[in-house]
């Protein structure tokens, strides 16, 4: 079955009894029991609740994997992949990330023995050279990286992977299922915060992980069991609406960033692009090779930071504001926002500099996006 089918049929008619075209919305925190010894299948929503299994059957059958869990945000998600890991671990980490992955790696699993090397993981010798024979465990990826785009190619990494018997994971949440399944690549675990594409409208929170092994599901099925930082029936609701027409806003959104990216490079006021879909990119072979699509996510550099400030103050139709993935074109401000929680000589030294601006690019007309940028790029 093609994805768009199973997006648009994501919740179908999940209620066998009352034949309800939408997933209801379970709001129960618990369930009665017919008998001693008789159960329905269902006993406590933080173990299990329809409208989130609902949910996660969905993101299973959409990465190819063997099983979904909805968690009550991006980041309770990856916490949940790294609990799978102990005192005395090494991983490696993306060096060009999101902060809030950042943060979490050096704030908050640091101080529980959990050691991290941030390398640029679209350089397979970089990745070999950080590899610590019998500690590390694991590779974690972003693929395009946030907020630079750069492109890991999946296939070499894990065929590295696999020869020292390392867990890889990738954020896929630029890409979404619809552009990029890195599991069927040989990934073993995939993230998403949910709250960006998935959702698609800026009016939910939430994260999913889906796992490639029955194994690893176990795993993670026993970590959001026992640690509860499951998503909410209401929620789960809002994923899956949002989920039906992912298709959709995901060939409207790239298209646009696509004209936008190429108007911004042709730019004299912009100093660079970053964008997969266009030529002067080095990683769109590798992208062309394992996604079907370049996504609607570009960053851009205009040379100082008080032109940097003067296009997010004069933009009007483009908002100002965090996070990513909505119908909403968004412009945001990575050294003071996204990422301002990593150190300013990691954030230099991987070219997150403060001329630097990233949009999420919407489905409003193009032109009138191209428009506004311009404007505000005009000289007094």
């Amino acid at each position: 079955m093609k994805i768009e089918t199973v997006l648009a049929h994501a919740g179908l008619c999940t209620d066998q009894i009352t034949g309800a075209i939408s997933t209801p919305i379970y709001q129960t925190a618990t369930f009665r029991h017919p008998a001693v010894g008789v159960s329905t299948g269902y006993d406590y929503s933080r173990t299990i609740n329809p409208t989130r299994l609902a949910l996660e059957k969905v993101m299973a059958e959409l990465e190819g994997g063997n099983r979904g869990f909805a968690f009550a945000s991006g980041m309770a998600a990856i916490t949940a992949v790294l609990m799978l890991f102990s005192a005395g671990d090494h991983l490696i980490v993306s060096d060009d990330l999101y902060g809030g992955t950042y943060r979490i790696f050096e704030k908050n699993f640091r101080q529980f023995g959990l050691a991290v090397t941030h390398t640029d993981t679209s350089n397979a010798i970089l990745v070999r050279d950080a590899v610590l024979p019998g500690k590390t465990k694991a590779l974690f990826i972003e693929t395009p990286t946030n907020p630079l785009m750069k492109i890991t190619d999946l296939r070499e990494i894990i065929t590295f992977a696999r020869s020292k018997r390392l867990l890889t994971i990738v954020d896929n949440t630029f890409m979404t299922p619809y552009l990029q399944r890195p599991l069927e690549f040989g990934v073993d675990i995939v993230v998403h915060s949910g709250t960006k594409y998935l959702g698609g409208h800026n009016d939910v929170l939430s994260g999913t992980v889906v796992a490639r092994s029955p194994e690893l599901s176990d795993k993670i099925g026993f970590i959001q069991n026992s640690t509860g930082g499951v998503l909410g029936p209401q929620d789960s609701w809002l994923q899956l609406r949002g989920l039906k027409t992912l298709a959709l806003r995901m060939e409207k959104q790239q298209q646009n960033a696509q004209k936008i990216a190429e108007w911004l490079a042709q730019n004299s006021k912009v100093q660079k692009v970053y964008y997969p879909g266009l030529p002067t990119h080095p990683g769109r072979s590798i992208q062309e090779k394992q996604s079907s699509g370049f996504g609607a996510m570009l960053s851009f550099k205009v040379g100082d930071c008080a032109r940097a400030e003067k296009i997010i103050n004069r933009s009007k139709l483009i908002t100002f504001a965090e996070s990513l993935g909505g119908v909403e074109t968004l412009i945001t401000y990575p050294v003071k926002q996204t990422h301002g929680d990593i150190p300013v000589e990691v954030r230099e030294r991987i070219g997150i500099t403060d001329d630097l601006l990233r949009l999420s690019v919407g489905i409003e007309h193009a032109d009138d996006l191209i428009e506004d940028l311009e404007r505000a790029m005009a000289e007094e």
